[in-house]
């Protein structure tokens, strides 16, 4: 059996494959052939901001957030009943800060009828010291 093997060309140690030559880097795009006024004909001056279209929204980049440009799948009652619950909350916040306001200068209110009267009251003490 062993001779036979020998013969045979398929499990010789002569297996050397081809080098493969080195790929050459090239780019998808053809814009950096291009001269400036043939870019700007091909693509326009102004590239505008980047817009992608995810689940029937559309997404718009600007100045460094994706901000939502149509409603997408929210309705327009569900848009209107959001700024009709803003609007009451910012009505009762208004409402709470004026309240803060109002027991803020009942506190101050108090607190410097409270001092005149200690001042009053030290007032009266010293007084009546001197009469003994």
């Amino acid at each position: 059996i062993t001779p036979l093997i020998k013969k045979m060309p398929f499990f010789g140690n002569t297996f050397s494959p081809k080098k493969t030559p080195p790929r050459k880097s090239v780019s998808l795009s053809n814009l950096h052939t291009l001269d400036r006024s043939t870019r700007e004909i091909e693509l326009g001056i102004e590239y505008g901001a980047p817009v992608m279209n995810i689940g029937g929204q559309s997404l718009k980049f600007e100045e460094g957030q994706w901000i939502a440009e149509s409603g997408g799948n929210v309705s327009g009652k569900e848009v209107q009943r959001l700024k009709k619950r803003n609007l009451q909350l910012e009505e009762e916040n208004n409402l709470l800060r004026l309240k803060i306001d109002l027991l803020l200068d009942m506190l101050s209110e108090t607190t410097a009828e409270s001092h005149l009267m200690e001042k009053e009251l030290e007032e009266v003490k010293n007084h009546s010291r001197r009469k003994k």
